[in-house]
């Protein structure tokens, strides 16, 4: 009796094994302009993102891993509060006009424009690309410019035709539900490289979400790399977005 229960659960492995190597090699091969419909189709619908987030940050010099409770409020404001042990240690509010920052560290401050959030990521992106980042969707309008599309390993590769004149930008876009895998921004003549991935999503309210999402960022000899989990994710919350920058504490100044 033993071998045969043995045999039998063999047999099932066995079996959604060759069901998800069938799935897996099923993905055929589609026009850009269709990969591109479905993506924006897939895009994300909702007023409001509320998670919390494990994150992780390294470079040459340091790494650290901070719990950060994230809230965004679609077109308007992302907001993030990050907690070491317990311990509230930093405070960030981006909109699409302004970005600051407090940490209670060193009791220091920013207040100012995206050149904080360009310098860590070496790439000058705005407040609509850093949520496109976050959601899970192409960093640049896809409507913007014509692409070609191949495979790439199971996912549809994403090219333009004519690169842009500042650096180069692929996408590798999920043939399941057409949120990207990968993004990756290049300036081969100055070394800038820029990866996020997404190794996973989950599934909320009918809706796909990054589960993890990776960036690697390369500025020649030095390389930052941001790596998150998200913990628990919810839609269309009503959020608050308290920030004020303590007294006391000193300015950054880029």
């Amino acid at each position: 009796m033993k071998h045969k229960i043995i045999y039998i659960l063999s047999l099932v492995l066995l079996l959604g094994s060759c069901k998800s190597t069938k799935n897996r090699n099923s993905t055929r091969m589609l026009s850009a302009k269709k990969v591109i419909k479905a993506h924006y189709k897939a895009s994300f619908d909702h007023n409001t993102v509320q998670a919390k987030i494990k994150a992780r940050y390294s470079d040459a010099n340091t790494s650290q891993s901070i719990n950060i409770k994230l809230r965004i409020k679609k077109d308007e404001v992302i907001w993030m509060s990050g907690t070491f042990m317990g311990i509230p240690v930093a405070k960030v509010k981006i909109t699409p006009n302004s970005v600051q920052y407090y940490e209670k560290i060193k009791n220091t401050y920013f207040d100012g424009d995206f050149s904080l959030v360009n310098k860590t990521l070496g790439m000058n992106l705005d407040f609509y690309q850093l949520q496109n980042i976050l959601l899970g969707e192409a960093v640049f309008n896809l409507k913007e410019k014509k692409y070609s599309s191949q495979l790439d390993g199971q996912a549809h590769l994403l090219t333009p035709k004519k690169q842009l004149q500042l650096f180069d930008i692929f996408y590798w876009v999920n043939p399941l539900h057409y949120k990207l895998e990968k993004q990756r921004i290049e300036n081969i003549d100055k070394g800038q490289y820029l990866t996020i991935s997404y190794p996973e999503y989950q599934e909320v309210t009918h809706s796909f979400y990054p589960k993890k999402l990776n960036i690697k960022a390369v500025q020649k000899n030095k390389t930052t790399k941001i790596e998150m989990e998200f913990r628990s994710v919810s839609f269309d919350k009503d959020l608050k977005f308290p920030f004020e920058i303590p007294k006391g504490y000193k300015k950054i100044n880029l």
